[in-house]
């Protein structure tokens, strides 16, 4: 593990500092390596590894160049360790793992799931978060599905607890809830351990949600068989003869994603490799960056004439997902913690402390990370083999940014806005949208929008009751749902969470949070503190100024982050003009995602003409 002397004592000081004051009060010139020491004592203290027994090394497809691109299944990341970050492999974690153990009934319902939902997590009133916009939870979201899925659940067993009392909106007795999927590869040398669960797509960041995780998806998503489509290196969308599924066009069929036509979708349903969950954010955020890989498919046609369909395909998937990566580090996540030093230290992850004028001037210095940021700098693990990791996957659960109700109006803000809540914008109701406004309509309507913010009493009504099968009165509380599943998982409780952070942890409900009205609907709830959800806390605490998350899910946002990006072989030994292409290299370091707007949406130029970030509100944002 490559950390030197001075990181390792820069963060020994800090952490003797942040015992008397927390990095966000300090000043901006302390503030900022601050963040740099948390990152690496997290690096060293807070990763863990759970495979006991390696999937052996998946065969590479004949005549493919696994050096110089990336497998469908993610393996081969690492090329000592092919296995690594793989489609099936296991969730790491973030704390030790004998304090992983699932809870059991009764503490697993205790207090019970759907209680916690009612009385502390469901929506009252909308309360916006008015520093960014709908953008954010769209993009979000986006991440999420390339980065993590624990696939179908089990049907054996389910969790049944009952119905509190005084509960007349839920039409059944019990609430049902099935369990994660079990991890069907553990053996004698996880007994004893705690469960382990494992990850239906790559770990990676490498834009599996729109290339798929096995070649399967990748090939339905590149082509059209009966069209004879797809030879050329492109994603597949339509074009201005293809006709939806009832014989109707869109208002702008051409670029959009073809139908699902899987024997199970819905009509109207858009396919992508990762299509579940869908909603109009998603549909936008897939069409715009499926648009992109082909853009940068006919940019290296320039260069590479002579080239077939599978290199340029390669190399575009490359490209495109490495400016996802950038996107993300350097634009999104300054909009959601908009703080100096996080606004530094995020783009310094990418940029280093020369800074972008300087790296795109003369280019990055392969040794440093600190000077010119992760890309291009020594792949590195830290602590224990990449993977995501469960703690992860839990301070992601951040549903109430979705408003329960969303203005659809033209670009250029004439005519009349629409009103739609969001099981009207859900699923397959998502391509009826476009019968009425066109992509770049739906992104000003997105952009103008505020989101919810991440608090109690936030949590979207619609989600709280999402129709299964609504004949059969069978709906799911999502809310309820994400508090089961971290106690399912194993994941820690709130100051637990934070014992294990080395954070301060409240000794009362006062200490938790400065709201006195919460503080009394969670000790009435909870009674003590210590057995508040770690959802909960994190949605009860007072965060930092100008974040729109607790301090508590940030520690594990700046680990993981930089983790992968700095474990990923083809962002830091490979991110080279060799592997990209000169051309590949210089469209990641020269975009962003204004750029990739205005590629492709050129009629918002005057609407983003004075934005600096793309997630923050455009416009006149509505609430």
């Amino acid at each position: 593990m490559a950390v030197s002397w001075y990181e390792r004592a820069m963060a020994a000081v800090f952490r003797a500092v942040n015992r008397r004051r927390v990095w966000h009060r300090l000043p901006f010139a302390l503030a900022v390596p601050n963040l740099v020491a948390l990152r690496v004592d997290l690096r060293l203290r807070n990763l863990f590894d759970t495979e006991t027994a390696p999937p052996p090394a998946p065969p590479v497809p004949e005549g493919f160049d696994v050096r110089r691109c990336r497998m469908a299944d993610g393996s081969y990341n690492d090329l000592a360790q092919p296995w690594m970050g793989q489609l099936e492999t296991r969730f790491g974690r973030n704390v030790p793992l004998p304090e992983t153990h699932g809870e059991t009934a009764p503490q697993l319902y205790e207090p019970n799931p759907r209680l916690v939902s009612n009385r502390l997590l469901a929506r009252r009133s909308f309360v916006p978060a008015t520093s960014v916009n709908v953008l954010l939870p769209a993009w979000l979201q986006f991440m999420v599905h390339d980065w993590l899925s624990h696939g179908r659940n089990t049907k054996v067993a389910p969790h049944r607890f009952p119905r509190p009392e005084g509960d007349t909106d839920w039409p059944a007795e019990e609430v049902t809830v099935l369990h994660t999927r079990p991890d069907p590869t553990r053996g004698p040398a996880d007994e004893g351990r705690p469960e382990t669960y494992r990850n239906e797509v790559t770990h990676w960041w490498d834009g599996s949600q729109i290339y798929g995780s096995d070649l399967q998806h990748q090939y339905r998503a590149r082509s059209d068989p009966a069209r004879h489509v797809g030879d050329g290196g492109q994603l597949r969308t339509l074009g201005p003869d293809d006709l939806l599924p009832d014989g109707k066009l869109w208002l702008d069929a051409r670029g959009h994603l073809p139908p699902d036509r899987h024997p199970e979708a819905k009509p109207g349903q858009e396919y992508a490799p990762v299509n579940g969950n869908w909603w109009i954010g998603l549909s936008a955020m897939h069409t715009l960056f499926a648009r992109e890989h082909n853009a940068i498919v006919d940019r290296l046609r320039c260069d590479f004439p002579r080239a077939d369909g599978e290199w340029l395909f390669q190399k575009a998937r490359l490209v495109n997902a490495a400016l996802i990566v950038k996107i993300h580090a350097a634009e999104w996540t300054t909009a959601l913690l908009q703080m100096p030093a996080l606004h530094y230290g995020m783009r310094a992850s990418w940029w280093g402390i020369l800074g972008e004028d300087h790296i795109l001037a003369h280019g990055r210095d392969a040794a440093s990370e600190l000077l010119s940021g992760i890309p291009r700098s020594p792949q590195d693990h830290h602590a224990a083999p990449y993977a995501i990791t469960e703690e992860f996957t839990a301070v992601y659960r951040l549903h109430s940014l979705i408003p329960d109700l969303f203005r659809f109006g033209r670009h250029d803000g004439s005519g009349e806005t629409v009103e739609r809540d969001l099981g009207q914008v859900f699923g397959e109701q998502v391509s009826g949208l476009y019968d009425a406004f066109s992509l770049a309509d739906v992104f000003a309507s997105l952009g103008r929008a505020h989101p919810g913010a991440p608090v109690l009493h936030n949590y979207p009504t619609f989600l709280r009751k999402i129709p299964e099968k609504p004949e059969k009165n069978i709906f799911n509380d999502l809310a309820a749902i994400d508090v089961l599943r971290d106690r399912e998982r194993g994941v820690p409780r709130y100051c637990a969470f934070r014992r294990h952070l080395r954070m301060s942890v409240p000794r009362s409900f006062a200490e938790l949070t400065d709201n006195v009205e919460w503080q009394r609907e969670l000790e009435d709830v909870y009674g003590t503190v210590d057995r508040v959800d770690l959802l909960t806390g994190v949605h009860a605490e007072t965060p930092p100024p100008g974040f729109a998350i607790s301090d508590t899910a940030f520690r594990i946002f700046i680990l993981m982050a930089g983790r992968r990006i700095k474990s990923d072989r083809f962002l830091t030994d490979d991110f080279t003009a060799d592997v990209y292409t000169p051309a590949g290299i210089e469209w990641v370091e020269r975009n962003g995602m204004r750029e990739v707007l205005l590629r492709h949406l050129p009629e918002l130029g005057e609407v983003l003409a004075d934005l600096r970030n793309m997630f923050c509100p455009w416009g006149g944002a509505r609430g």
